[in-house]
């Protein structure tokens, strides 16, 4: 274990994994509470579209998903204040766009022999620029979720009083959406389309069984996300699994824990 530990390829592994789980605990928080649990995989399956036209275009596939889940994020985020449609059958329509999108594009691009890699991840994959792309969006969303903490929290609780306090709830709205989408495409490139959910689910849900002020949540879903994460990555090595695989099993673990421990005490 502490031989592979020394592999530049792990280390950046782990640095990902870091990363992704702490983002998607603190994120995760305000998605399962304003009961948006769906939103990281509708976004994750309709950037695919991006994944698919950018291997289509013979071009980065990162530098077309990225742009094209961040204005899905924005859409959403306008549709739901139209509030012509609840949100979870806006983003079951993306969900379903996307991914329809993205397999017809990568038939044409001829570039099935990646798509596992897209699917389910290559967390052993992760290049320096890809750590530091990362990094950079996690620069991005916490510069925006520290400032904004207290309001974004009255506005996932009360969005009327948020409103009559005079919190700028569009900006917040747009922002949140946009910034989420941008951290979950992040993921994808260490679990894939298929898994990314779970990160930004199954810690924040864990934690909403143990936590008992809002801010204990986000600290310990903040915490799971990062434990299960790098946890799951070292075990992989033992054990020869997916690491993406087996990260979802540690945290579907902790949420069996947590929902035996709250049962517990009741």
């Amino acid at each position: 274990m502490l031989e592979v530990l020394a592999f530049p390829f792990m280390q950046r592994a782990l640095a990902a994994a870091a990363i992704t789980g702490v983002l998607g605990g603190l994120l995760g928080v305000f998605l399962v509470q304003r009961r948006l649990s769906f939103l990281a995989s509708g976004m994750s399956h309709g950037a695919f579209s991006g994944i698919g036209l950018g291997l289509y275009l013979g071009v980065a596939p990162f530098l077309v998903a990225v742009p094209m889940a961040v204005a899905l994020g924005l859409l959403i985020a306008f549709l739901r204040r139209r509030g012509a449609l609840a949100e979870d059958t806006v983003v079951g329509v993306f969900f379903a766009a996307g991914m329809a999108g993205g397999v017809i594009l990568l038939a044409l691009s001829n570039a099935d022999a990646s798509l596992s890699a897209y699917l389910f991840g290559s967390i052993l994959a992760i290049q320096s620029a890809d750590l530091v792309w990362m990094g950079a969006v996690a620069v991005v969303v916490l510069g925006f979720l520290l400032p904004a903490w207290g309001g974004l929290t009255l506005l996932t609780f009360d969005r009327e009083l948020a409103q009559a306090s005079g919190l700028p709830v569009r900006f917040l709205d747009y922002t949140f959406f946009g910034l989420s989408a941008l951290a979950i495409v992040a993921a994808v490139k260490l679990v894939g389309i298929v898994l990314v959910a779970s990160f930004f689910v199954v810690p924040a849900a864990s934690a909403r069984l143990l936590g008992t002020t809002f801010a204990r949540v986000s600290l310990l879903a903040a915490g799971i996300g990062l434990v299960t994460a790098v946890g799951g990555l070292l075990l992989s090595y033992p054990l020869n699994a997916p690491v993406g695989a087996l990260i979802v099993l540690l945290q579907v673990l902790v949420f069996a824990l947590a929902l035996v421990v709250r049962r517990g005490h009741q």
